[in-house]
C-alpha cells in the first residue's frame, strides 16, 4: 500500500482534487488522522520529512583556501626561493609554518560550522496533528504523507498540505510568490494549471500562518516540497564572515604593502654596503616574517569559536556569527515581559465577581492553594457567580495541564494555564465540565480583536429552557464595551457598572496582576457555529481573573548588571500599562527615578520630536502595535544607539529584523521570529541576554588582548633586522628563528588569551563606540612601547654574549631567550593569572578552573624553549646553542624590567 502511496503522492496535482479524492488517494481518515502502523510504513519508504543540507567545498578545497591569506603569500614566496637557491631545510620550515596555520584555520572553521549546523537543528518545528485519533505535537521531521496537520496564527507550516478546513486562515507565501500580502486561504479545487500563488487551497512548507485556523492534509514532506530549497537556504544562511574579520582582513592587506615595501628597501640599502645578494636576501626574509603576525588569524578563529561555544552553554544560540561581535556593543535592550523578564508561569492572585473580591494563595502550576473571601475559604457551590467566572476560565481555553518529572507543565499559553490551575483549587476540572458541556465551535483568539469565544452545549436559559452557551474572555477593554448585564452577588442581572468595573481592573493593574475578563451568552439551541458578530453585544458580564507572572530572580539582577554596565533596558509589551509598570518597578527599572510608561495609543498621537523625547526618557511601551515596535527600534538606533531586540511572536518579526542584534525564544518563540533573529535563547530567560552580552564583551577584549601581545612582538623583531642592516651590524636573529617565535612560541602563548574568563569589570564599563577602530590610539601606543623594549632586549643581549663570547649562535640564543621571558612577564600583566598571583598575596584566592589556560600556555612555552635551545636537532635547524644553568637565569633576570613597563602602560591603556 505504502509503495502505492508514493506513486500517486508523485504523480498527482493536489490542488486541483477534491478534499474527498485527495483522502481516498492517499488512504487517509480526516476524522481521526493515521494510524501507527501506516506511519511506520509510510516512514520507512519516505525517510524523514527534513531538507539535506546544501553540499559544501570539498575538505581539500576547504584546506587549500587557508592559504589564501595576504600575509602567507610572502611565506610561501620565500620559501620558493630559498629551496630554489637549495636552503631546503629553511624552506621546509617556512612551509611546515604556513601548514600549520592552514591546519588551524582548517580544524577550527570545520568545528565552526558543525557547531551552526548542530546548534540549527537543536531548533526545530513542532506540529500539531491527529493520528490515531488523539492530537499531538510531535517534532516536524516526524510528519508523512496522509498526516492531518493542525495550523493557528504564528506557525509554520511543516509540510505541504492540501487545506481541508480553513476559518479566516491567512498565510504568508512570499518566500516562494515574492507577494508581502498574506493569501486567503479556502478549501476548493482550483485549475490543474494554476499557478503556485493562486493555488489559494495549499498551504507549503516554510511559509507562515499570519491569521486564523487551518487543517491539511500532508502532501509531501522533506526534499519533495516546493519551498525545500528556500527553506534550506535560509536555515544555511549563517555567515563565518563578520565585521570584525573583515577589519582583519583590510589591516593584513595594508601590513603585507608596508612589509613588502620595508623588505624591498632593507634589500636595498644592504646591497648599497656592499653585503652579499643572499646575505641580503636572508636580512630581507627575516624582516618580512618578523613582521608578519602569522598567528593572529588563528587567534582570531579560536577566539570567535569558543565565544560561539560559551554562549552557547550559557543558553544563547548564535545563528548569524556577527552577533558574538556586535553584542558586546549592545547600548539598548528592548525586551518583552512575559516569559523572559518573568518565569512564564502565571498564577491568578485576585478575582473580582458578583460585585465581591477574592483573593487567591499559592503560586506556580501546582494546583494547590485555596480561594478566600475575607480571609476565610469558600466552596464554589456556595458561590454560584465565582463558579461561573471559574467555569468560563476553564471552557474557553486550549491548553491543559501536564505532569512531567514531577514538575506541573501548562501545554498551552501561561494564562490559560493559570485560569486552570485556580479553577482546580477549588475542584473544578476541565474533563468534567467539558463531559457535561462539550464544545461545538471557537473563535481563536487574536490580537486584532482581544477575546477568544467558545459555543458549548448545555446551559439554562429563561424559564428553564435549553440553550447553548458562548463563554468569552479576553481584555478588559474588548469584553466590558459588548457587556450590558453583569451578575450580581445573589446571581441576578443587573445592569454594567462600567466605571466601578474600570476600577477594579486599575487596582490590580497597579499591584502587578494581569487581568482577563470573563463573560456569557445564552444562544438558541439549534446554533452550532460561532462568528465575531454573535458576540458584539447582548454579553452578560461573569468577573475578572488578575494574574501575575512573577519576575525572575535572576533577571532582577541581569537588569541591574546591565544598566550598571550603561546599557539602557526596555520592556515591550503587550501587556496593560499599569500592569506592566508595576512589574519594572518590582525589578529596578527605575534606577534613576519614576518608571516611565506608554502606551502604543499614546505614542500614535506624538509628533517625531515627542516620540524621540518619549523613547529617550521612557522604560516600559506597553500595547504597542507591530509597526510602532519597528518604529521604536528604528527612532532609537537614528540616535546612535545598538539595539538588541527580543521577541516571541509572529509580530516581532519586522523589529527583529531591523534590531542590530535580533533575539527570539527559544521555547515560547514562533518559528517566524526564529528566522527573523540573530540569537535564540533556549532558556527564555533575559539573565542569558545580560550572559551573552558578558560574553560578546569578553571576545572583544580577549581579542585585543592577543593583538596588543603579538604585536609588539613582530614591532621589536623588525625593528632589530632593519636597524641591524642599516647599521650594517649581524642580525641578532634569523628568519627561521622569527618563524620560531612568531609561530609556535606566539600561538602556545597567545591561543590562551582566547579562553581567558570574564574581567570583573567587564559588565562596569560603558558599551564601546561602535565606531572605535581596531587599533584605538591608546593601543598603538602600547604596541609601540612594548616593541621598543622588545628590541632594546633583543638587541641589547645580542650585541652585550656576541662581544663577551664573540659566539654568535649563543648570543642568538639568549637573546630569543631573554625576549620569551619579557613575553611571559608581559602576558601575566594582561591576563588574569597575573592578577590571581597579586590577589593571592594579598590573600584573595581565585578559582585555578578560571586561568588555567594561561598557566598551561606558559608551562608549555617553557618547555618548548628548553627543546628549542638544549635539543641538538633543533640547534642544527634553527642554529641555536645549548645554555648552561647561569645564561638560563641571565635571559631571565634581563627579561623581568617588563614588570615596570607594563605598569605603565597598563595604568594608561587597562586592557580589562
Amino acid at each position: 500500500m505504502t509503495a502505492t502511496v508514493k506513486e500517486i503522492i508523485q504523480s498527482h496535482q493536489w490542488h486541483n482534487l477534491s478534499v474527498s479524492k485527495v483522502a481516498q488517494y492517499l488512504d487517509a481518515n480526516l476524522d481521526t488522522g493515521l494510524t501507527s502502523n501506516q506511519v511506520a510504513k509510510r516512514q520507512e519508504s519516505f525517510g524523514a520529512n527534513e531538507l539535506k543540507g546544501k553540499q559544501g567545498s570539498s575538505p581539500i578545497v576547504r584546506f587549500l583556501l587557508q592559504f589564501n591569506q595576504p600575509l602567507l603569500y610572502i611565506l610561501l614566496i620565500a620559501g620558493a626561493i630559498k629551496a630554489l637557491i637549495g636552503q631546503w631545510v629553511n624552506a621546509w620550515v617556512i612551509w611546515g609554518v604556513t601548514l600549520i596555520n592552514a591546519i588551524i584555520g582548517f580544524v577550527q572553521e570545520s568545528k565552526a560550522e558543525s557547531a551552526i549546523a548542530a546548534l540549527a537543528s537543536s531548533v526545530q518545528t513542532n506540529a500539531t496533528i491527529f493520528r490515531n485519533g488523539q492530537k499531538v505535537q510531535v517534532p516536524s521531521k516526524e510528519l508523512v504523507p496522509g498526516d492531518l496537520v493542525l495550523l493557528t496564527s504564528g506557525d509554520k507550516v511543516p509540510a505541504d498540505l492540501r487545506l481541508i478546513q480553513s476559518r479566516n486562515l491567512q498565510v504568508n507565501e512570499s518566500a516562494l510568490t515574492g507577494e508581502s500580502v498574506a493569501i486567503e486561504k479556502n478549501t476548493e479545487p482550483v485549475d490543474a494549471d494554476a499557478v503556485l500563488a493562486e493555488r489559494s487551497n495549499m498551504a507549503y512548507a516554510g511559509s507562515f500562518v499570519t491569521f486564523g485556523t487551518g487543517k491539511g492534509i500532508v502532501v509531501a514532506i522533506g526534499e519533495a516540497t516546493e519551498t525545500g530549497r528556500i527553506s534550506q537556504l535560509m536555515e544555511q544562511g549563517t555567515s563565518l564572515k563578520t565585521p570584525l574579520t573583515r577589519k582583519f582582513d583590510k589591516f593584513s592587506r595594508t601590513l603585507l604593502y608596508i612589509i613588502l615595501g620595508i623588505a624591498a628597501l632593507t634589500f636595498a640599502v644592504g646591497l648599497g654596503y656592499g653585503n652579499s645578494w643572499a646575505g641580503m636576501f636572508e636580512a630581507a626574509v627575516a624582516f618580512a616574517v618578523s613582521a608578519i603576525p602569522e598567528g593572529l588569524p588563528a587567534v582570531v578563529t579560536v577566539t570567535l569559536a569558543i565565544g560561539v561555544s560559551r554562549m552557547a552553554k550559557r543558553h544563547a544560540i548564535v545563528r548569524k556569527l556577527p552577533a558574538v561581535e556586535t553584542l558586546g556593543g549592545a547600548t539598548v535592550i528592548c525586551s518583552d515581559k512575559t516569559g523572559t523578564l518573568t518565569e512564564n508561569q502565571m498564577t491568578v492572585q485576585a478575582i473580582y465577581a458578583g460585585g465581591e473580591y477574592y483573593t487567591v494563595t499559592g503560586t506556580g502550576y501546582i494546583p494547590g492553594g485555596e480561594i478566600l473571601f475575607d480571609e476565610q475559604p469558600v466552596d464554589w457551590h456556595s458561590s454560584p457567580v465565582l463558579a461561573e467566572c471559574l467555569q468560563a476560565g476553564l471552557l474557553c481555553n486550549d491548553s491543559h495541564l501536564e505532569q512531567k518529572e514531577g514538575e506541573w507543565q501548562v501545554i498551552g499559553d501561561p494564562t490559560e494555564g493559570a485560569l486552570i490551575v485556580v479553577a482546580n483549587k477549588v475542584g473544578l476540572t476541565s474533563n468534567n465540565l467539558e463531559a457535561e458541556m462539550p464544545r461545538l465551535d471557537v473563535i481563536p483568539f487574536e490580537s486584532e480583536f482581544q477575546y477568544m469565544a467558545t459555543l458549548h452545549e448545555g446551559g439554562s436559559g429563561e424559564n428553564s429552557t435549553k440553550v447553548r452557551t458562548i463563554y468569552v474572555k479576553g481584555s478588559v477593554e474588548a469584553i466590558v464595551q459588548r457587556c450590558q448585564q453583569m451578575l450580581d452577588a445573589g446571581g441576578n442581572l443587573v445592569s454594567v457598572d462600567a466605571q466601578t468595573l474600570h476600577q477594579e481592573v486599575e487596582a490590580m493593574a497597579h499591584q502587578g496582576l494581569r487581568v482577563l475578563a470573563f463573560a456569557r451568552k445564552s444562544v438558541s439551541i439549534s446554533q452550532d457555529s460561532l462568528d465575531h458578530a454573535d458576540i458584539d453585544k447582548d454579553l452578560v458580564f461573569l468577573g475578572l481573573q488578575g494574574m501575575i507572572d512573577p519576575p525572575r530572580a535572576e533577571a532582577i539582577a541581569a537588569v541591574a548588571a546591565c544598566q550598571n554596565a550603561g546599557i539602557q533596558v526596555k520592556m515591550i509589551t503587550g501587556d496593560h500599562a499599569a500592569t506592566a509598570q508595576a512589574i519594572a518597578q518590582r525589578m529596578g527599572f527605575n534606577q534613576n527615578g519614576e518608571v516611565l510608561a506608554f502606551t502604543g495609543a499614546q505614542l500614535a498621537q506624538m509628533s517625531q520630536t515627542q516620540l524621540a523625547t518619549a523613547i529617550e526618557d521612557g522604560a516600559v511601551f506597553a500595547r504597542v502595535a507591530p509597526e510602532q515596535k519597528l518604529r521604536l527600534v528604528e527612532a532609537l538606533q537614528s540616535k546612535g544607539e545598538v539595539v538588541a531586540m527580543t521577541g516571541d511572536g509572529v509580530n516581532d518579526a519586522p523589529a527583529l529584523r531591523q534590531a542590530d542584534i535580533g533575539i527570539a525564544m527559544g521555547g515560547a518563540g514562533t518559528e517566524v521570529a526564529k528566522e527573523a533573529a540573530d540569537m535564540i535563547l533556549t532558556d527564555d530567560n533575559f539573565a542569558s541576554i545580560e550572559a551573552a552580552v558578558e560574553e560578546g564583551r569578553t571576545v572583544y577584549r580577549n581579542l585585543l588582548k592577543a593583538i596588543a601581545f603579538i604585536l609588539p612582538v613582530n614591532g621589536g623583531e623588525s625593528m632589530t633586522i632593519l636597524i641591524s642592516v642599516l647599521l650594517a651590524r649581524e642580525l641578532p636573529i634569523l628568519s627561521l628563528q622569527v618563524l620560531w617565535l612568531n609561530m609556535v612560541n606566539s600561538i602556545a602563548m597567545t591561543v590562551p588569551l582566547a579562553f581567558e574568563p570574564k574581567s570583573p569589570r567587564v559588565m562596569q564599563l560603558p558599551p564601546r563606540s561602535p565606531r572605535e577602530p581596531l587599533l584605538s590610539k591608546s593601543l598603538v601606543k602600547r604596541i609601540f612601547t612594548i616593541s621598543i623594549f622588545n628590541w632594546i632586549l633583543i638587541f641589547g643581549v645580542f650585541e652585550w654574549i656576541k662581544q663577551s663570547t664573540g659566539n654568535i649562535d649563543l648570543a642568538r640564543t639568549m637573546a630569543i631567550q631573554a625576549l620569551v621571558s619579557g613575553r611571559i612577564v608581559y602576558l601575566l600583566s594582561i591576563s588574569q593569572l597575573g592578577i590571581a598571583a597579586i590577589n593571592f598575596l594579598r590573600g584573595v584566592r581565585q578559582k585555578l578552573s578560571d586561568i588555567s589556560a594561561i598557566a598551561i600556555g606558559i608551562v608549555t612555552t617553557i618547555i618548548l624553549q628548553i627543546i628549542f635551545s638544549q635539543w641538538n636537532l633543533m640547534n642544527q635547524l634553527f642554529a641555536t646553542a645549548p645554555l648552561n644553568l647561569t645564561q638560563w637565569l641571565t635571559c631571565l633576570l634581563v627579561g623581568l624590567p617588563m614588570i615596570p613597563v607594563a605598569l605603565i602602560v597598563n595604568k594608561f591603556d587597562p586592557l580589562d
